[in-house]
């Protein structure tokens, strides 16, 4: 017998039925209430409100649990790639040695991007930001490559396309951006391993290829493929639900990752140590200044939105960032500021109180520093791991059954209707 929950207005009686989720969350159907009652519901942020069903993602942010496919974090991170984990968020299972073969693959044959497209990276005025840039780049590959016909061999090809290229273009703006030549991808390197040879090689001092490193750079992109229905992925779903072309949505997508409350937070972080630095490397000071509620100054990268304990993701970034700290041949003052930053504020009370744990961002943005990453880049890089979440949402949306363009409702405050007055008599 279907689960139903009365709903009394005005003295009448309504049931809205509920939908129980896999892992037994619970959602109240309110799809007809306004029909039936003449209410909406009003939920700013919705926090509250499921948009969609999804079997992607799994979280609970009170339990610090997050799962793909059903496999957890903590797994994947450990044993798989993030070639590996793009295959199973997008199809649904692991792929097997032929699949996975076969993939890398075509991740090679798409990696080269069109030479005409340099010429669009050096148009961008030299201070644009990488975000912005990013953005419209991918809508500019709807231009240079068309969309997918309707045969499952040529989505695939859409998809595997979208990430060999993100990556392959990240690095070259990057290249361009400062003056260098451009570094293509090659053959013979793992997804990973190729990006950070376009990155960092050069004609004068070859780039050398560290396998700690290599996999630092895999967990990062591991842990941020994907996130349940956060700003961006929720972004990508609205846009897609026009019916867009798959390029639009993923740059919608990326240009929501851009703020500071959301992709821009693990560069927040480091900025925040900037500044700490530029006071003298007092910590102390800082995290009086954050539990002092009449202070604006926040702690970036303490707290969730969502994880109400540790985030699940934190720690195993953290043990890579130790990994990543002890290939550093120089000191950074800056990441020294980090560490005593984390070792004060896990021993204080009003922290552990309030369960203001180190988040991802804040050990991902020391990650990325030491790896060589500049601060403006962290964003795309957040941007590229993401990818096979967007798309994997983007490809679920589209293929559901119940889909309907995304239209939210408003609770409407502003004036009553009034006649217009010539401007003579104003």
């Amino acid at each position: 017998m279907e689960k139903t929950v009365k709903l009394i207005i005005d003295g009448n009686t309504y049931e809205l039925p509920v939908i129980v989720g896999s892992e037994g969350e619970k959602a109240i159907d309110i799809r007809k209430l306004r029909q039936e009652t003449g209410y909406i519901t009003y939920d700013p942020g919705f926090a509250s409100t499921g948009s969609c069903r999804s079997s992607i993602t799994f979280m609970d942010g009170e339990k610090g649990i997050l799962r793909y496919r059903g496999y957890p974090i903590e797994q994947l991170a450990e044993h798989s790639t993030f070639v590996e984990t793009s295959f199973l968020l997008m199809n649904g299972v692991l792929p097997t040695r032929k699949e996975l073969n076969q993939v890398r693959v075509h991740l090679n044959d798409n990696s080269l991007v069109h030479e005409d497209m340099q010429d669009f990276f050096r148009s961008f005025p030299r201070a644009s930001h990488p975000m912005g840039i990013l953005s419209s780049m991918v809508t500019a590959l709807r231009s240079f490559y068309p969309e997918y016909m309707s045969a499952e061999e040529n989505i695939n090809t859409t998809f595997l396309r979208l990430l060999s290229k993100v990556r392959t273009m990240a690095a070259m703006s990057y290249k361009i951006s400062r003056g260098h030549k451009v570094i293509y991808p090659r053959q013979d390197l793992t997804y990973c391993a190729n990006f950070l040879n376009m990155m960092f090689d050069s004609p004068v001092k070859p780039y050398e290829i560290d396998e700690d490193l290599v996999r630092a750079l895999n967990i990062f992109w591991i842990l941020h493929a994907d996130h349940e229905q956060n700003c961006s992925t929720a972004a990508v779903r609205v846009v897609g639900s026009g019916k867009v072309n798959i390029y639009a949505a993923i740059s919608a997508g990326i240009a929501a990752l851009w703020g500071p409350l959301h992709g821009g937070a693990n560069q927040a972080v480091i900025e925040m140590l900037t500044d700490i630095a530029a006071n003298n490397g007092d910590v102390n000071r800082a995290v009086e200044k954050a539990k002092d509620r009449n202070d604006p100054f926040r702690l970036m990268g303490f707290g969730h939105r969502v994880y109400k304990t540790y985030d699940p993701r934190a720690k195993i970034m953290k043990a890579m960032c130790d990994i990543v700290l002890s290939k550093m041949k120089k000191s950074d003052p800056l990441l020294d500021i980090a560490r005593k930053l984390e070792e004060v504020a896990l021993k204080d009370p009003y922290f552990i109180d309030s369960n203001l744990y180190p988040n991802v961002d804040f050990y991902s943005g020391i990650v990325l520093r030491g790896l060589g990453i500049p601060t403006n880049m962290f964003t795309v890089m957040f941007a590229i791991g993401r990818l096979p979440g967007w798309i994997s949402q983007w490809k679920e949306s589209i293929d559901d059954p119940h889909w309907r363009i995304s239209r939210p409702r408003q609770v409407y405050t502003g004036e009553k209707e009034r006649d217009y007055i010539p401007i003579d008599e104003r």
